[in-house]
């Protein structure tokens, strides 16, 4: 049963040119609204069709008799739809004006603009997802590899949710043995019942560290692993980006300085999303442009997962190459000894050897060496842990991950309070204050799930949402 009195309408596409254009209506005047615009050849009734199926036809204007837009209308009926409303999808030709048009008649009989993620919410607030699972929604929808979308798609299915309600439960029942001492006092705890209570804390505790140590892999997977490539100018670091993403990205001249900002391009690494960023060679300069470019380079080093130091190995160290080095050394960092397939300057890597033990000889301009470098970014990025022995590919059944920095806090503030609650519990104190601490730790996990919830956290979460969704 919908907790909604209004129906809701929206363009579910992106607006522009395609082959089709959806506007997507839920609610419980859904039907009766589309009704109103749309009329088959045949004289078909929506309200007739079948559950899931599709009417050929056409949108007009009631007012005007004209015809809008030649359409097919998705018929979908309560409870067995993406909302658990009644939803209609009304299959327009691809363009900005058709679909325009037909939300326009939409919204003036009797629907109402929909709000970002609006469609995902109710379909939460009806009891279709939990609150993760519609969070992944917007994770499937933005992810940038197949790995990415693949972990959004397990949390969808609810990978996610069956391990913290699994958790949830075994602390429900914890919280339920330390309320029944209290409820009866005169029963005193015994040692081995003590021992068990404190076992399972411990055990609830140590899943909830996993969850939360998972969540710098799984940041990877969501945001993508940031990878920064610095170096003095000229030395080949637009060069190399062009070359990972096998296309002309950025500008490649002899001219020294000529990358002024920071270029961003999303590379998949065996799956991994990994955002590239070219920066502008670090020197001393007195150009106002360059000088900006030169303090966005060490923004970009200092926000990075990985630092990617590119050297030119035709020659020895110039003295911008040892800032370069300097600044990397405590740094995730690969020296990319670039122009490998030039002679090498005599005793380079002697003098580069005490900045870092990973160097790696690499051709932007014939492609050698670039395999090896995705394979040290992938190293250094912590996530073969995913990786199966067989082709590389991630593991599916590697366990579920925390790619969400909400449900990272959560999981902490959890651990927190299990950790004060066990401590509580073998010191005697009081069981009234190891219960508010247990209770504490269950409304934590509630928070990820959606069982325990405000309307700040909700409209925080859905407003990330496009309309349509």
């Amino acid at each position: 049963m919908n907790m909604f009195d209004d129906t809701i309408a929206a363009i579910s596409t992106p607006l522009g040119e395609g082959g089709i254009g959806i506007v997507r209506l839920s609610g419980k005047d859904a039907l009766p609204i589309a009704e109103k615009l749309f009329s088959s050849p045949k004289g078909r009734k929506l309200r007739e069709s079948e559950s899931h199926t599709l009417t050929y036809g056409f949108i007009k204007n009631p007012s005007a008799g004209t015809t809008v837009d030649e359409v097919l209308v998705a018929v979908m009926k309560a409870p067995h739809t993406y909302t658990k409303e009644d939803i209609v999808e009304i299959n327009c030709h691809g363009g900005i004006l058709a679909v325009r048009k037909v939300l326009e008649l939409a919204l003036q009989h009797g629907a109402r603009l929909a709000e970002p993620g609006e469609f995902t919410k109710r379909a939460f607030l009806n009891g279709r997802l939990d609150l993760s699972q519609a969070e992944a929604v917007m994770d499937l929808i933005t992810a940038k590899t197949g790995e990415a979308a693949k972990i959004a798609l397990e949390q969808l299915s609810g990978g996610l949710s069956e391990k913290i309600t699994g958790l949830r439960d075994r602390l429900t029942s914890v919280c339920a043995n330390v309320e029944a001492y209290i409820d009866f006092p005169e029963e005193e705890i015994e040692p081995a019942s003590m021992d068990r209570i404190l076992n399972e804390v411990q055990d609830i505790r140590g899943s909830l560290l996993s969850l939360s140590k998972s969540f710098e892999e799984g940041r990877f997977f969501r945001e993508g692993l940031r990878v920064a490539i610095v170096g003095r100018p000229n030395v080949g670091k637009s060069s190399l980006l062009n070359a990972l993403l096998n296309r002309d990205r950025a500008i490649v001249t002899e001219i020294a300085g000529t990358t002024r900002d920071t270029l961003e391009e999303y590379l998949s690494i065996n799956g991994l999303p990994a955002r590239i960023m070219d920066t502008a060679g670090i020197r001393k300069t007195h150009e106002m442009a360059e000088k900006e470019g030169v303090a966005r380079s060490l923004r970009a080093m200092d926000d990075a997962d990985v630092v990617i130091g590119v050297i030119d190995g035709t020659c020895s160290l110039h003295d911008e190459d040892m800032v370069v080095m300097e600044k990397i050394m405590n740094k995730k960092a690969i020296i990319a000894v670039n122009k490998s397939d030039l002679p090498t300057a005599e005793g380079l890597e002697m003098q580069i050897r005490p900045y870092s033990e990973n160097i790696l000889k690499i051709s932007a301009r014939t492609g050698a060496g670039l395999g090896m470098l995705k394979e040290k970014i992938l190293d250094m990025s912590m996530v073969r842990n995913r990786k199966t022995e067989v082709g590389g590919a991630f593991d599916e059944g590697a366990g579920a991950i925390i790619t969400n920095i909400r449900h990272k806090v959560a999981v902490d503030n959890a651990v927190s309070d299990l950790t004060n609650g066990a401590s509580a519990l073998a010191a005697s104190v009081p069981l009234e204050l190891v219960a508010v601490e247990m209770r504490d730790a269950l409304d934590r996990l509630g928070e990820i799930v959606g069982t325990v919830t405000t309307d700040d956290i909700l409209n925080r979460i859905f407003s990330e949402f496009c309309i349509g969704k």
